[in-house]
């Protein structure tokens, strides 16, 4: 078949084309494209495509339709438009007027992702204009991602060329699903908009803002995305834990590795994405087209860097192209006419519906896919690719393809934010710590190694890296502080580690507040707080005599009047009935011997009892029984005494602490204590008074009076002066049973308001980890194991009792028997000093009279006077008796020793011996004489008649006597006849010396 030689007819199809100035990468591929196609023979055989390209202001639509009427009336097949919505609607109209057919490439300013422009469409077949990009799906693809992510919380980060309206179906469909969602503008100067937050924001905002960032989407071009990245990294308001999701179309990959290694945490990218051949070797080919090299090869720098308004200007150019193919070949063409649309009887291009018509009838397969109109005139073929990484803050973290998304299907994969797996090998977190006892302590402290540090907290936490897998390096906070808010709103301490991301966990005794929880998250706790006092037990004093404790002073005066009052009415029994004593008692019934007496059955001696009347022994049964009972009472009691201390202290409870006022309290100053006492103290509607009574006296001197800057501080400050702790009781209680002299005691509320929790950074990833692992330590009941090992239960202190003593027994020291040889003392030192004055007042009499005997004396010259008076026969023959003379009984005489043993006595050898006897009346014969029997025990001879100096002898009953005769003379011994009565046994015979 003959061809026609289109030449004469229109040997040339000529394409008008308006780009935004600013897009001049429009007009490099435009070109490229014209020039591949002009090469293709089998497309256009011997025709060529010929063009005119004008660049305008995308905001200035009076400027678009200017150029457009420049460009028709030179005569052009259709009008191919690079803009943005502003002029996109001018366009429209004019080709709807003129018949122009006209394919609209919507392009945004620098990338950023595109907004509906709303582009009227009428029922009518006067539309002209056909959509070559997609619709705009961003709210359908947001929707569906986050809702697979379950987010209820999140922020919107849109760029300054961003059209808001653009997602307003989104925001509003989220808000009927209760979503919370914040939107924010993203300024040009991003440097200058972080600082601005930071210099506006108080901290408790700065943080919960942090905590927003948690949750992010970001809509805007891709360098502005970069550029905020790294400032909110280095700026510290995400950590690693944040997720973060970036939508636009125009995102190629190196701006996906660019952002990946920018970002921290997770990190999902929504972005177009476009079929690509699986062979290699096909990838610039498009049928029986090729393509050109610097479009297709992905290695291209030029490919590399291609917006997607550059690929869908190419296919457009290719589908206008096979368009005039197919009319040439139908042979339904009509000539171009010069057309004036200024004009006001202008009339459109007949050939317009016609030429329409192919174009949507037509489709071709290029750089974009499929490239199609559908009966709105509206390219269907749209494919979203979804890309993330996992959680992390390594550099060059991979990245994977999570899923797809079209139109048709909708979304393809499964994009669940999961949790943190146990698995956390590898993960090295930093902590940060303050030491408290016994908590964290220091364990080791090698110079040029590590601390090594040890404590309760500390194997929580080796619990949570056992089980969990991770690694932790730790330090001790700068400022040795937990952390506390200051006046320009930031916190020091341990808090404020966290605040500022140097740290990871918080750990120590820490406990959970509001104030706190507004900066920084927490653990569920792991034990719980209340608050407790450290007090001195009250210290034992030396009393010297402690061994009279038992009884009260008034009964040892009862005791010691009883026993005088006792003595004295023995005596006086005995002196109105004087007692029949035996043959050889040596008992006297002397008031001294009485009360010495008394005394000795008191005390439990014994001693000979020469009382025999009834009412004497009566007596002392009474008296037996009442010392019995004394002595035992004394006894138990002191044994008590002895070992158990009874000082009880007047402080028991928080509520005795602030009722009085001798002995100052107070805690570490601007710690969780001092805040809760003030807030408490402060608070009109707090019903207990107790707390204000606290406060008054903790913050005496705005409270630099009673507190101290650490806890070991008022530690010591109790120990060695008068005062009280307020401070944790954990911490307290661990002090008094660890305590080498179980000096403390402690009191406090037995509910726990609080707790002790780890401190993470705010929206930490590993707070809902670490919380279900403490709850499992809880349960299987390791936790209580861990308490036990700081916290026994059998410690060698009782905590809660305020006397000085320690639960096991121990042996009595000197000071509870000091009394007692205080006692033996001073008896040794009374009878030393008695000695002493009885030795000086013998020597003084001895003095008077002087005697060659010292040892004994016997006063003769009252014996003599004695027994003279009782001879009243004056025809005895010895009437007169000399001084050296003895009158026994002969009961005394059965009881004398043989004559050979006798002889052995040097002072009874120079005395003679006269018995006396004392016979009733009825028996009328006086013997003066020895009895046979006594007699034949004793030899009788002379003595010499004159001795000098005073005789002493030791009397028979043991006393002493000093006879002032110096002249002695014997007396003769003649045995008398035996009377033949039997006087021995007689009790009332008496003997007189």
């Amino acid at each position: 078949m003959r061809r026609f030689p289109f030449r004469k007819f229109a040997s040339r199809g000529k394409q008008g084309a308006i780009f935004d100035e600013s897009a001049k990468k429009d007009d490099e591929v435009f070109r490229t494209a014209v020039g591949d196609l002009n090469q293709n023979e089998e497309i256009l055989q011997t025709e060529k495509i010929t063009f005119s390209v004008t660049f305008v202001d995308g905001n200035n639509p009076f400027q678009a339709v200017q150029e457009a009427c420049e460009l028709m009336n030179q005569g052009i097949l259709a009008l191919v438009s690079s803009i943005g919505c502003t002029s996109a609607g001018s366009l429209q109209s004019l080709a709807d007027a003129m018949h122009i057919p006209h394919l609209f490439i919507q392009r945004s300013t620098a990338g950023t992702p595109r907004s509906g422009c709303g582009l009227t469409r009428s029922n009518r077949n006067d539309d002209y204009t056909l959509s070559v990009r997609p619709p705009v799906y961003l709210n359908e693809v947001i929707l569906r991602v986050v809702t697979e992510y379950a987010w209820q919380k999140f922020i919107i980060f849109y760029d300054s060329e961003y059209d808001i309206r653009g997602i307003q179906e989104f925001l509003d469909k989220v808000s009927q699903q209760g979503m919370d969602v914040a939107l924010q503008k993203v300024e040009n100067n991003i440097n200058k908009m972080i600082t601005t937050l930071f210099d506006t924001m108080r901290i408790e905002e700065l943080n919960r803002y942090r905590d927003t960032l948690r949750r992010a989407i970001l809509v805007m071009n891709p360098a502005t995305a970069k550029s905020f990245i790294s400032e909110v990294v280095e700026t510290n308001l995400v950590a690693f834990d944040c997720h973060w999701i970036i939508i636009n179309e125009e995102i190629n990959d190196v701006d996906v590795q660019e952002l990946v290694r920018r970002s921290i945490g997770r990190l999902t990218i929504i972005r177009q994405t476009f079929p690509v051949p699986q062979n290699i070797s096909q990838r610039c080919f498009r049928g029986n087209h090729r393509i050109s090299s610097t479009l297709c090869d992905p290695k291209d720098p030029f490919a590399q860097n291609m917006e997607i308004s550059n690929l869908y200007i190419y296919d457009t150019v290719l589908l206008l192209a096979n368009a005039f193919h197919k009319k040439l070949e139908d042979r339904k063409w009509h000539s171009m006419a010069s057309l004036s649309c200024i004009r006001k009887n202008s009339k459109p291009w007949q050939g317009g519906r016609s030429m329409l018509e192919t174009i949507k009838k037509g489709g071709v397969s290029g750089l974009t896919g499929e490239l199609e109109f559908g009966e709105n005139g509206g390219n269907p073929n749209v494919h979203f690719e979804i890309l993330g990484t996992n959680y992390g803050e390594e550099l060059g973290r991979g990245v994977r393809k999570l899923g797809c998304w079209n139109p048709v299907t909708g979304l393809n994969g499964s994009l669940t934010d999961k949790k943190l797996e146990n698995n956390m090998r590898g993960v090295v977190l930093r902590v940060v710590t303050v030491l408290e006892e016994p908590f964290v302590m220091v364990s080791e402290n090698v110079l040029g190694k590590p601390k090594k540090y040890q404590g309760f907290s500390i194997d929580v936490l080796d619990a949570l890296s056992n089980y969990l897998g991770f690694n932790y390096e730790i330090y001790v906070a700068p400022d040795h502080k937990y952390g506390s808010p200051q006046e320009d709103g930031t916190w020091n301490g341990l808090v404020g580690e966290l605040v500022f991301k140097r740290a990871d966990i918080g750990i120590s005794a820490l406990t959970i507040t509001p104030d706190r929880e507004n900066v920084v998250d927490f653990t569920t706790r792991y034990m719980d707080y209340s608050v407790g006092v450290l007090l001195r037990r009250a210290e034992k004093t030396v009393d010297m005599f402690a061994c009279l404790a038992p009884f009260d002073l008034s009964l040892w005066a009862c005791i010691a009047g009883t026993v005088l009052l006792v003595g004295l009415l023995v005596y006086l029994l005995n002196w109105l009935n004087p007692p029949r004593l035996q043959m050889g008692s040596m008992a006297s019934t002397t008031l001294y011997n009485s009360m010495w007496f008394v005394y000795g059955s008191f005390v439990q001696q014994g001693g000979e009892v020469p009382y025999t009347t009834l009412a004497t022994r009566m007596m002392m049964g009474a008296w037996w029984l009442f010392a019995l009972i004394v002595i035992s009472s004394y006894t138990a009691n002191l044994a008590a005494f002895l070992t158990i201390t009874r000082i009880e202290s007047s402080i028991q409870s928080l509520q005795d602490l602030s009722k009085q006022t001798d002995i100052p309290y107070g805690t570490v100053l601007d710690s969780a204590v001092y805040e809760h006492v003030r807030m408490k103290g402060l608070n009109p509607f707090e019903r207990d008074s107790m707390y204000s009574q606290m406060w008054r006296m903790i913050n005496r001197s705005n409270g630099s009076e009673n507190n101290v800057l650490e806890s070991q501080a008022g530690i010591q400050k109790v120990k060695y002066g008068n005062y009280a702790f307020v401070w944790d009781a954990a911490v307290l209680e661990y002090v008094a049973i660890n305590d080498p002299d179980c000096s403390f005691y402690t009191i406090g509320n037995t509910i726990a308001d609080r707790g002790y929790g780890i401190a993470l950074q705010h929206g930490s990833p590993y707070r809902d980890v670490f919380s279900q692992r403490i709850l499992e330590l809880q349960q299987s009941g390791d936790m209580d194991i861990l308490k036990h090992k700081w916290w026994p239960k059998n410690g060698q202190c009782d905590l809660y009792s305020s006397v000085d003593t320690k639960q096991k027994g121990g042996a009595l020291d000197i000071k509870s028997f000091a009394g007692v040889f205080c006692i033996l003392a001073a008896g040794i030192v009374l009878s030393c000093f008695i000695a002493m004055l009885e030795t000086w007042w013998s020597k003084r009499k001895g003095s008077r009279v002087p005697s060659k005997e010292d040892d004994k004396e016997i006063d003769l010259e009252h014996l003599h006077r004695r027994v003279n008076s009782l001879c009243t026969d004056d025809d005895s023959p010895h009437k007169q008796f000399s001084t050296s003379s003895i009158d026994l009984t002969p009961l005394d005489i059965d009881t004398l020793p043989t004559r050979q043993a006798l002889e052995q006595i040097s002072d009874f050898r120079n005395t003679h011996i006269t018995t006396t006897t004392f016979i009733p009346e009825q028996i009328q014969t006086l013997s003066r004489t020895l009895s046979a029997k006594a007699a034949s025990g004793f030899a009788f001879g002379n003595v010499p008649e004159h001795r000098t100096g005073p005789f002493r002898h030791r009397a028979p009953n043991g006393g002493f006597f000093r006879s002032p005769i110096k002249t002695m003379s014997s007396i003769p011994y003649q045995p008398t006849p035996t009377l033949g009565l039997n006087l021995g046994n007689d009790p009332d015979r008496g003997t007189s010396i």
